[in-house]
């Protein structure tokens, strides 16, 4: 699909790269967890317990996708939000994998995988928004590009 085509049909601009293109670009666990759709162990990653403020950004892309002003604790072992940075941040779909149904969180921009979103969280939105740590790129607030990453 073109640029102008992805458009028209109402998504932004979407980022075609192919499985080997991702594969030099991610580590393997990157790869496995938002290209594949895989799930990082509860408690392993560091942004789990990440206190500074900034912005979490897609590993893949680079697109801001949360604010540490959304980020809170929920005792799962995952980063946690309410919120998306903005509406079109992420993109939801159906998940009816392992005999469950939930809602899938993708980075809007490449379709990265980045966790679930359920409606337990705190107000004003209601929303826990479940993502990998793998997913995510942390950019400390006052570090500007510095850590952005580039597709």
């Amino acid at each position: 699909m073109s640029k102008a085509e992805n458009i028209e049909a109402g998504g932004k601009d979407k980022m075609p790269k192919s499985e080997a293109e991702w594969r030099e670009k991610l580590s393997p666990e990157q790869y496995y967890v938002t290209r594949k759709h895989g799930t990082e162990r509860a408690f392993s990653h560091p942004y789990y317990q990440e206190k500074r403020e900034g912005m979490y950004r897609c590993v893949c892309c680079g697109e801001p996708l949360f604010s540490s002003n959304t980020k809170y604790d929920s005792g799962t072992g995952w980063p946690s939000f309410y919120a998306p940075a903005n509406q079109e941040a992420v993109s939801e779909h159906d998940d009816r994998s392992l005999f469950m149904r939930r809602t899938e969180v993708r980075c809007a921009k490449c379709e990265a995988h980045l966790g679930h979103v359920f409606p337990d969280g705190p107000q004003p939105t209601g929303a826990r928004y479940c993502i990998n740590g793998t997913a995510l790129a942390f950019e400390p607030a006052g570090e500007g590009a510095k850590t952005k990453t580039k597709a």
